[in-house]
């Protein structure tokens, strides 16, 4: 009988095989405010943590379970000198979910009331909830 020596990559590719957004069924972003965070789960599986912007004082990012109304790859705000907002996956009205260009405010307070990571990973949750549509999106936002 031969022994078979696993490397780490292939145990790496086998863990990101099971988390594969091929068979997802469910996405959930979970956006904490007050730590600032958006996690985003798989099939009830963790898969990255980011650091966002919500509300600055003055403001509010709205709280609640809610799901996807539209989806633009590219999009300017009108109620905000035409600021550009990437990736946008807008869930509460004129609220939603893009990518800043003010990366270096992320981790703290510093938006009208989107949630605002980095234009990375916007563009990757974006992409996820594009493949396997927009009703695999819940949006939970918490204090």
């Amino acid at each position: 009988m031969r022994k078979f020596a696993v490397s780490a990559a292939t145990l790496l590719c086998a863990a990101w095989a099971a988390l594969a957004p091929a068979r997802a069924e469910e996405i959930v972003a979970y956006v904490s405010i007050s730590k600032q965070t958006l996690t985003v789960t798989v099939d009830n599986m963790s898969v990255y943590v980011w650091p966002i912007s919500t509300a600055r004082r003055g403001y509010v990012t709205p709280k609640g379970h809610l799901k996807v109304q539209s989806m633009h790859k590219t999009t300017y705000s009108r109620l905000f000198n035409n600021a550009p907002m990437p990736f946008t996956i807008f869930y509460d009205g004129h609220y939603g979910i893009h990518g800043t260009t003010d990366v270096k405010k992320l981790g703290q307070p510093a938006s009208a009331g989107c949630v605002r990571p980095h234009p990375e990973n916007a563009r990757f949750l974006f992409e996820l909830v594009q493949k396997h549509g927009p009703k695999s999106l819940a949006v939970v936002v918490e204090g």
